[in-house]
């Protein structure tokens, strides 16, 4: 009886085996064409990258936009010491006639120091009305440029046919052979002389 039991028990141990093992296969096949299907969805994205940095440096439009913001900044600066010149010689002028005893009244005095304030006054606004000016220069600059990369990518890409076109600031790696930037450079900058010459 005890050999029955005992046969009895191996028998149930052996098909519960071969049931896990069944189940095992049936669950690990039915994961591996899930895995494979992944796997091709992954490596039939066609993704390609541009460095700003380098269209920046050699864009002939970004390098134009550039000159500008210097030409820009150097009318301010020149602008800024011409006014502190001029406020500075008139200031020397009130502060000379006043140690020489040159005002003979206190509102001959007054209307000298109301015309430097006046002067200071005029040379701020001049100043911030041109760096408003360069400001809003700056900021349909980098609309114009941001519109016409986006424009040339998007032509570019219509003969390319990439999934995405990223910008190399957007990962932390991209492998080099995925780098268009030259290209880019090259087409943006035929297509923008081209334009320039007409």
């Amino acid at each position: 009886m005890k050999k029955l039991a005992l046969c009895a028990k191996s028998l149930m141990l052996m098909m519960a085996f071969v049931a896990i093992s069944c189940t095992n296969n049936d669950a690990s096949s039915s994961a591996a064409p899930a895995k494979e299907s992944t796997a091709d969805k992954v490596t039939s994205i066609n993704i390609r990258y541009i460095d700003a940095d380098s269209i920046a440096a050699h864009y002939n439009l970004a390098k134009d936009f550039k000159e500008a913001q210097i030409r820009s900044f150097s009318k301010i600066d020149n602008a800024q010491r011409t006014r502190g010149a001029e406020l500075q010689k008139l200031g020397n002028s009130i502060q000379q006639k006043m140690n020489s005893n040159g005002y003979l009244s206190q509102e001959s005095y007054k209307a000298d120091v109301d015309n430097f304030n006046k002067k200071q006054s005029d040379a701020e606004n001049y100043i911030a009305s041109l760096q408003r000016e360069a400001e809003q220069e700056m900021i349909q600059q980098q609309m114009q440029l941001t519109d016409s990369i986006e424009s040339f990518i998007k032509d570019y890409n219509a003969k390319k046919h990439y999934d995405a076109i990223l910008y190399k600031a957007a990962g932390v790696y991209f492998n080099p052979d995925l780098d268009i930037t030259e290209e880019v450079i090259k087409g943006l900058n035929a297509r923008y002389n081209k334009v320039s010459e007409k």
